[in-house]
């Protein structure tokens, strides 16, 4: 049988490391640590579940309407409405509006100040 994987880190790009700080922060009241022992300008994201970082972006933005190049990780909130909400009022925007996964969940993509795209669900067996 072949062995399985599972993620166990991710990291943000950033053009503007301050301003995705507060703008995670906000939307998800993520932590970001200044790592010292790295040759690059880099923070430690503590979420309460799976680890990540944010560091420089290493190239050019994308322009949003050719999506991603790259995994796009999806968040678990409690409301999909009330997180979209501070989202927008953060300088997000939307990406592709909320949709049903039909039994599973609501589902939407988002794009943060800096043009990455991540998306954000809420569980519901009754999503139609």
């Amino acid at each position: 049988m072949k062995k399985t994987f599972s993620i166990g880190y991710f990291e943000i790009q950033s053009s503007d490391r301050k301003r995705e700080i507060t703008f995670y922060g906000n939307v998800f009241g993520w932590k970001f640590v200044k790592e010292e022992n790295v040759p690059i300008d880099y923070y430690r994201i503590e979420t309460g579940g799976i680890g990540g970082g944010l560091l420089e972006r290493p190239a050019g933005v994308q322009m949003p309407e050719r999506g991603t190049n790259a995994f796009t990780c999806s968040v678990q909130v409690e409301s999909f409405d009330k997180t979209a909400e501070t989202i927008i009022n953060n300088g997000g925007k939307i990406a592709m509006p909320k949709f049903a996964i039909p039994g599973r969940c609501w589902q939407g993509y988002f794009l943060d100040p800096d043009n990455n795209v991540f998306g954000i669900f809420e569980v519901d067996s009754e999503a139609r």
